[in-house]
């Protein structure tokens, strides 16, 4: 299994996200190709699959909503995802990917 690729930035990471949107329920769904998978419970419909993605990033990351920014593929599967006040370190052991 590869490993999620992180970009380091200023106060914060970047990193890709493979999103499938209107699942049985909201969960981190492992890592491919370099992405976190994640499902998504809310439909992909007027930006309901994309709140919830920040949402459950957020609470899972421990940080506040407004520091998760979905910063390209608001209407794709496959978003570049900016996260602030969080290093990589912290990012993966907080989504459980440490091995």
């Amino acid at each position: 299994m590869a490993d999620l690729k992180i970009d380091n930035i200023d106060n914060g990471v970047i990193f890709t996200a493979k999103i499938v949107p209107a699942s049985s329920k909201t969960v981190i769904a492992g890592l491919l190709d370099g992405m976190l998978k994640v499902k998504i419970s809310a439909p992909p419909e007027k930006g309901k699959a994309n709140k919830n993605l920040v949402d459950f990033l957020a609470k899972k990351l421990g940080v506040k909503k407004n520091t998760v920014t979905i910063i390209s593929g608001q209407t794709n599967p496959v978003k570049s995802i900016q996260v602030l006040g969080i290093s990589d370190e912290t990012l993966l052991k907080k989504l459980d990917l440490n091995k």
